[in-house]
């Protein structure tokens, strides 16, 4: 079973995606883009401001947005374009003065600008060479792909009554047994919050209840209901079966962000793997070397487990 495939059955039966380190670059890179779309596009070459002498355009305000908190991401987007003007002017005026006092010329700055330098040709290679190739067609031919590949599971949607003691669930099976209508009952007995509602719990597929519960609903019959009362940790159960279906697979439109993330995520190590493949490193340190060497079978073991 594939990775993309577990995570879609996790999504089926309502559990959280996890998203790993290297697919949160797609998703900081998505959001980022979004973030910086402009309600129309504005001429980059048009001059904002003046800076002891050094003009501003739009583009570079534009491009200042992107970098922005998140938190102005909010903002309608004229202010974001003011706020990124301010911030601009701010560090344009911090740069001149950083100059002055020559701390552009230190080794320890020249080697910062190298790496900050580097950070964002791969962030921008990463970009244009994964994130703005992935089609929605390539989205959906995977997600079509990996659903049906799914294994066929049963869910069922029951009803249930929550009550603290065994006599009382007893009585109530006795009202049950005299034709009284279990929706009534769990709305008068009832101490789970489902109660309200008649005792419904909707739809649930294997593993999402504890183990007493879902073997107990599994095995009725649709229509039928628990002769005896069913032990939990949460006191004694009456449950009634009300239907019994193959499990449903979540919408297109409720994963496709997360199949993209996958997608993006395992093009990035394939690409990475491949670079670092065709490049010369070395390690000067015999036990960095080791730990480097143990760290790439890792990963390489981990992608087979996951295919």
């Amino acid at each position: 079973m594939t990775r993309t495939r577990k995570v879609l059955i996790q999504l089926a039966t309502g559990l959280l995606l996890s998203t790993a380190a290297t697919g949160a670059y797609a998703q900081d890179a998505a959001a980022k883009t979004e973030a910086a779309k402009p309600a129309e596009k504005a001429d980059p070459a048009k001059v904002l401001a003046t800076v002891n002498g050094v003009k501003l355009t739009q583009g570079e305000v534009d491009q200042a947005s992107s970098d922005l908190d998140p938190q102005f991401s909010r903002l309608p987007d004229d202010q974001r374009r003011l706020a990124a003007l301010a911030a601009l002017v701010d560090i344009k005026v911090l740069a001149a003065a950083a100059k002055g006092d020559k701390l552009d010329e230190s080794a320890d700055f020249k080697q910062r600008i190298e790496f900050l330098k580097d950070r964002a040709l791969h962030n921008e290679y990463f970009q244009t060479a994964i994130v703005d190739k992935i089609s929605d067609e390539e989205v959906r031919g995977r997600y079509d792909k990996e659903i049906a590949a799914m294994p066929a599971k049963n869910e069922v949607r029951a009803r249930h009554i929550l009550v603290k003691t065994e006599d009382e669930a007893k009585a109530i099976i006795k009202k049950l047994e005299g034709g009284a209508k279990f929706e009534d009952l769990a709305k008068e007995s009832s101490t789970d919050g489902s109660a309200s509602q008649g005792g419904d719990l909707g739809y649930f597929g294997e593993g999402m209840m504890v183990p007493e519960f879902e073997k107990a609903a599994f095995a009725l019959e649709v229509g039928g209901y628990t002769k005896e009362p069913v032990k939990s940790q949460f006191g004694y159960h009456i449950i009634k079966l009300e239907d019994k279906r193959q499990q449903q697979p979540p919408a297109f439109d409720e994963v496709k962000d997360q199949v993209r993330s996958i997608l993006i995520r395992e093009k990035y190590i394939e690409m990475v793997k491949k670079l670092r493949d065709g490049s010369k490193i070395t390690y000067e340190d015999e036990a960095v070397a080791k730990a480097m060497k143990e760290a790439a079978d890792a990963q390489d073991a981990a992608a087979k487990t996951a295919e």
